[in-house]
């Protein structure tokens, strides 16, 4: 049995899973477009994410304030390990449905949530290591009415930074630089002094 939302999971996955699968112990430190993160710092973090969106599946709290070092022997094979248990974890229909009792929101937006970690995180990730990077053409253009309903609140809470002004003309459906510019970053990153 699969959802929309592990189809979608499923498809953005191993993109991501292939650029950490890429990344080298010596570039651990390097800067990335997710202000505040280097390259070690969000792998923790999309490792949370991960981790307890498997919980939120199953409309369980979760804590984030732990902040555990996912970065131990073999983190790379766990990573994988954990996308796909993510994957499982939003396959049946019942985790759709609802409200998520920790965060409030219904559980379609939750799982889109991940989805856009996913795939925002990803390319992050692969900009900052020097990697190719090709995001779920079916993905990016489900998470733009995510991004559009979430911003404002996101904005506020500090998750996006403001939209980034663009004079690329518009592509009909909206492409992943699009999506990159809604959640505050520069698609061009790093930007020119």
């Amino acid at each position: 049995m699969t959802t929309q939302t592990s189809d979608l999971l499923a498809a953005a996955a191993p993109r991501t899973v292939d650029v950490v699968r890429g990344i080298t112990d010596d570039q651990l430190d390097l800067a990335t477009p997710c202000r505040d993160y280097v390259v070690r710092d969000l792998l923790n973090h999309l490792f949370e994410v991960v981790v307890n969106f498997q919980d939120l599946a199953q409309k369980r709290q979760v804590e984030w304030a732990e902040k555990p070092d996912h970065l131990a022997d073999g983190w790379r094979d766990r990573f994988k390990t954990e996308t796909d248990r993510l994957i499982a974890a939003w396959s049946d229909p019942s985790t759709l449905e609802g409200v998520s009792p920790g965060m409030g929101m219904p559980q379609t937006v939750i799982g889109g949530m991940a989805l856009l970690d996913l795939t925002v995180h990803g390319w992050d990730l692969a900009v900052a290591t020097g990697q190719p990077y090709q995001p779920a053409p079916e993905a990016v253009a489900e998470l733009h009415g995510l991004v559009e309903q979430l911003g404002p609140t996101a904005r506020k809470m500090g998750v996006f930074a403001d939209p980034v002004p663009t004079t690329a003309p518009p592509t009909s459906p909206p492409d992943l630089a699009h999506l990159l510019t809604q959640t505050g970053r520069t698609p061009t990153w790093p930007p020119t002094p």
